[in-house]
């Protein structure tokens, strides 16, 4: 696997084993930052993406390269690697990894750093990188030619792999000293791993669930889907009679329009819950939150020791969920299907008297539009909400978005990721998304190209904040300075510098056309006003709630 021992000084020999090693672990995609202190690890990377062993990702920009790793690793659900040089390439990470962390995502930040003797001492690029990101941290030891090593650099390297896989991510941190380049000379020991490419330890996935019995549940439970993959819960509300109400990025399906439902006022009694389970982390919505907040009983389902409850409301806490004889009553669900259809024909009605486009009609018609197979990236901000509100996707539609952090860093990156590895894909983001990661169209002739269209809403500035308190009328002396933020880029430019294709349209069938025209990269950008924005979205929920109340009078 490693051809001969020559050319070899300890940190090449390091750097060769720890590659080895991951691709025995099943590490299939790396994505590598040039830089110097790095340069053992980047020689390793390429002789292995050459001898087929790995796919090689490089990228200039390590905050960029890191949101890259992070949508590998999401559209693959593998363990991804990300390795840059020391010092404030390190700290570049940091965006990525605090998603990953909150989202567990399986991300290894493999950096490089220089040698103790250096610390403290004034050197280049040189910071304490140790416990930088808050997460599990290995730092290796310095590589010297003496045997006796390569068995500890394979069994820190399964660590690192099986730690991601379970609690994700992993901080590996690798000192090299010079030279960091090969050069002639033989090693002391053989550096081959275990027979037929197995990994140095074999770590089997531990269990950790908890079945809770569901007897505090009654007939009247609303079920409560996040940012989650969790099946099992929605199969057993189907046989509990139970609603479901599901965040775009849930792995299944809810309610059409569930969280505007309860983001509309006061829910009908007839439709108020005795009990909530909630699954996953659900964040997107005040509506929910305010719900579980005035539910007696809740009942959280995480696999997270620190399971989530931003509302403090949780009285039951599990990794599973138990049913056994359950009573049905077949008016609870009956109830809130009268509700979907009286939201959907409300949403219809509204978007109808109003001109195309606004950020509701794009979710709506884009989400529609979608061929089969085709994966949905969401931005943060309005563009995920506006899935949420106006949006009705089939069951098929896998949909992903950054909701461990729910920043806008990184959207462009983790999209490209996401393309690379779980087939075609369309990113819907906002305009200062776009922007805050237009590195993320920095891509080498060398490098894999993804199937990616990004339809960037492009409202000139900030309008999330159009729709909270600091949008009120009352703050409009400041609100365009320092929310709205226009910065008036012309993006058709901005993609031509990146030699990548853009399309202006400002219709819903010149969305379908440039949706159906896929392959490579693309930008299609929709301009949209920000003005009338706030009184819409309170519009919506108005509408929404009087027919509600009349629904269920």
């Amino acid at each position: 696997m490693l051809g001969d021992n020559g050319e070899v000084n300890p940190s090449t020999a390091q750097a060769r084993v720890l590659v080895d090693e991951l691709i025995r672990n099943d590490v299939r995609h790396v994505v590598l930052s040039p830089g110097s202190r790095n340069a053992p690890l980047s020689f390793a990377l390429h002789e292995a993406a050459v001898a087929g062993r790995l796919t090689l990702h490089v990228r200039v920009d390590e905050r960029s390269a890191g949101f890259l790793a992070l949508g590998l690793a999401r559209g693959s659900g593998q363990v991804t690697a990300v390795t840059c040089t020391s010092g404030t390439a390190v700290a570049n990470l940091h965006p990525a990894v605090l998603e990953a962390r909150h989202a567990g995502v399986p991300l290894i930040a493999l950096t490089a750093d220089r040698p103790v003797e250096l610390h403290r001492t004034g050197a280049s690029q040189t910071v304490d990188q140790h416990g930088i990101f808050g997460v599990d941290t290995l730092d290796l030891p310095v590589a010297e030619r003496r045997a006796g090593q390569n068995a500890l650099w394979r069994s820190l390297v399964c660590r690192a792999v099986a730690a991601a896989r379970e609690n994700a991510p992993v901080h590996v941190n690798v000192p090299l000293r010079e030279p960091l380049v090969p050069e002639p000379g033989d090693w002391v020991e053989p550096l081959e791993g275990r027979p037929f490419g197995m990994p140095w330890t074999r770590v089997a996935t531990r269990a950790t669930s908890s079945l809770h019995p569901a007897d505090h549940l009654g007939p009247r439970t609303l079920v409560v889907l996040g940012d989650t993959d969790d099946r099992e819960v929605a199969e057993l509300a189907e046989r509990a009679g139970w609603p479901v109400v599901a965040e775009p990025t849930a792995a299944v399906r809810g309610l059409a329009h569930g969280s505007l439902l309860l983001n509309a006022g006061e829910l009908p009694e007839r439709l108020k819950p005795d009990a909530v389970v909630v699954v996953g982390r659900a964040t997107l919505s005040r509506g929910v939150q305010r719900l579980i907040a005035a539910t007696p009983v809740v009942h959280v389902i995480s696999q997270d020791p620190n399971w989530p409850d931003p509302q403090f409301a949780a009285t039951h806490a599990s990794t599973a969920l138990a049913l056994g004889e359950h009573e049905v009553d077949p008016d609870w669900l009956a109830g809130w299907r009268l509700a979907e259809k009286t939201a959907v024909a409300a949403v219809a009605d509204l978007l109808a008297e109003r001109s195309w486009p606004t950020g509701l009609h794009v979710a709506r018609d884009l989400v529609a539009l979608l061929r089969p197979g085709t994966n949905l990236f969401v931005g943060s901000s309005n563009p995920i909400r506006d899935v949420d509100l106006a949006a009705t996707a089939g069951p098929h539609l896998r949909t992903y978005a950054n909701r461990g952090t729910a920043g806008i860093d990184g959207s462009v990156s983790t999209a490209v990721g996401i393309a690379l590895t779980a087939g075609p894909t369309c990113a819907l983001i906002g305009d200062l998304t776009f922007l805050h990661d237009t590195n993320g169209l920095l891509i080498g002739p060398d490098e894999p190209r993804p199937d990616l269209t990004v339809v960037v809403l492009n409202d000139d500035g900030g309008g999330i904040f159009a729709l909270l308190e600091q949008g009120g009328p009352e703050h409009a002396a400041s609100f365009e300075r320092v929310f709205g933020t226009p910065h008036g880029v012309d993006l058709a430019a901005l993609c031509a510098a990146h030699h990548v294709p853009h399309a202006l349209v400002d219709n819903a069938a010149a969305l379908g056309r440039e949706l159906a025209h896929a392959g490579g990269i693309k930008v299609v950008e929709i301009r949209a006003e920000r003005t009338g924005l706030r009184d819409l979205h309170a519009r919506l929920k108005s509408v929404v709630s009087s027919a509600l109340s009349a629904a269920f009078q």
